[in-house]
């Protein structure tokens, strides 16, 4: 069975300020949600949270955070785990409280990959999900189609 490519995006309004995060499996599958006074690396990490608890089977994670694709390439978050949560720097690992579900709920399913795709540079589904992040960070209010 082949992947499906989810794009995933985050976004802020201001780094703490208003957020939003969108993910879209094509055109006809996408969700959109708002954070209140959140970071962009937050709403990086929400969109492929809300994502995979979406879409079932094979998932190739589409994303133009490093932040998110290099703790899988580089399996980072094995290190956290085995110093009990902490970083390279002996300092507890930011957003924690979304990186635990989050490498949870990959380890389980152990059918999801990543993929980094540079933002703003003309992919098509980046710049979707980037708009779909903006518009829910500039409303704060989520949306949502084939789901």
């Amino acid at each position: 069975m082949s992947d499906r490519i989810v794009h995933t995006d985050g976004a802020c309004l201001g780094n703490p300020g208003p957020g939003g995060w969108a993910w879209a499996l094509g055109e006809e599958r996408w969700a959109s949600g708002a954070g209140g006074h959140t970071t962009n690396q937050r709403m990086e990490l929400t969109a492929v949270l809300e994502a995979l608890r979406s879409i079932e089977g094979r998932v190739e994670i589409v994303s133009d955070s490093t932040y998110v694709v290099n703790c899988f390439r580089d399996r980072w978050w094995e290190g956290w785990l085995r110093r009990g949560w902490t970083n390279s720097k002996k300092e507890p690992v930011a957003n924690r409280d979304l990186w635990e579900p989050l490498i949870d709920l990959v380890r389980k399913r152990d059918d999801v990959t990543f993929r980094w795709v540079k933002g703003h540079s003309g992919d098509p589904m980046n710049e979707r999900v980037d708009r779909l992040a903006l518009e829910a960070a500039r409303t704060q209010q989520g949306a949502g189609s084939g789901l």
